[in-house]
């Protein structure tokens, strides 16, 4: 078991145990480890303490981070779609696949892919010559790249775990608040309001959050909610396009394609002031 699954056994234990406030001591044996062992490693992970973390997983938290989210969405989306949106003080150039990319399946290209761990553990991310075109959780590495293979059927696939290992250095790692870091070219195949959607979805800040309603809204479609969810679904680009931030008008955090805990470490882990989160993130060699 790896830091993540540790991290999201105890996220399970405290949404489900939410109302009984578990302590230190009721976590650390529910994790199989020492009060002082849970407590190092849940801080070094989230900058926070368990107790503190708990703060981020309520629903009167996520209702506030709506409620906050609904003027910067807004303003964001007033400026237009057209220029690149900001991800964690990271540029990210969203390239769309024209119709004859999109039925080429990728003929003539090389798509380099690999394995990293991230802080929501392992993941599959894949290069194309247009940028970043895959970003996926994974449990089995086999099907994963099978499932790549499928997307891209004409492409030749070359395995580089290194690639990937510096490419998630740039992708997870947390704002620097001093300096922006260079820009990321993202590549993706969908239909024209598929790609709308994942261009409003880059204007959505960490540490807010915004609903399908409101998407729909901002995108002039305010009756489009449910196709809005459809096309937030079909993100090909886990975490980069940051489709956990969109949750129910209600403030319930809602399903995820990659696992409902997975995204509410994430939003929680956006929420919570985080420290040398640097060191957690495999750096490339």
């Amino acid at each position: 078991m790896n830091d993540y699954e540790r991290i999201a056994q105890i996220i399970r234990y405290l949404d489900e145990r939410r109302a009984e406030q578990p302590d230190l001591a009721a976590l650390a044996a529910h994790a199989g480890l020492s009060p002082f062992h849970l407590l190092r490693l849940f801080s070094a992970w989230a900058g926070v303490t368990p107790k503190d973390f708990l703060q981020c997983l309520t629903l009167a938290h996520a209702q506030k981070l709506l409620r906050e989210g609904e003027s910067v969405l807004d303003a964001a989306l007033e400026s237009g779609l057209s220029g690149p949106g900001r991800l964690h003080d990271l540029c990210v150039n969203l390239e769309a696949a024209s119709p004859g990319e999109w039925k080429s399946g990728g003929t003539g290209w090389m798509i380099s892919v690999g394995f990293a761990e991230s802080p929501f553990g392992k993941c599959l991310i894949a290069e194309s010559p247009r940028g970043v075109c895959h970003l996926s959780f994974v449990e089995d590495e086999k099907s994963a790249l099978a499932g790549l293979q499928n997307d891209w059927p004409q492409a030749k696939i070359k395995r580089d775990d290194s690639v990937a290992s510096r490419l998630a250095a740039k992708i997870f790692a947390p704002p620097s608040g001093t300096h922006s870091r260079p820009g990321l070219r993202a590549f993706v195949r969908g239909t024209p309001f598929q790609v709308r959607v994942w261009r409003a979805l880059l204007q959505v800040p960490p540490g807010s959050l915004t609903s399908y309603g409101r998407l729909a809204a901002t995108l002039g479609r305010p009756a489009a909610a449910r196709a809005v969810g459809a096309a937030v679904g079909q993100n090909p680009l886990a975490y980069l396009i940051p489709c956990h931030r969109v949750i129910r008008e209600t403030g319930v955090i809602g399903n995820y394609r990659w696992g409902p805990i997975r995204k509410r470490a994430m939003i929680a882990w956006e929420s919570s002031p985080r420290v040398e989160q640097d060191r957690l993130i495999p750096q490339p060699a």
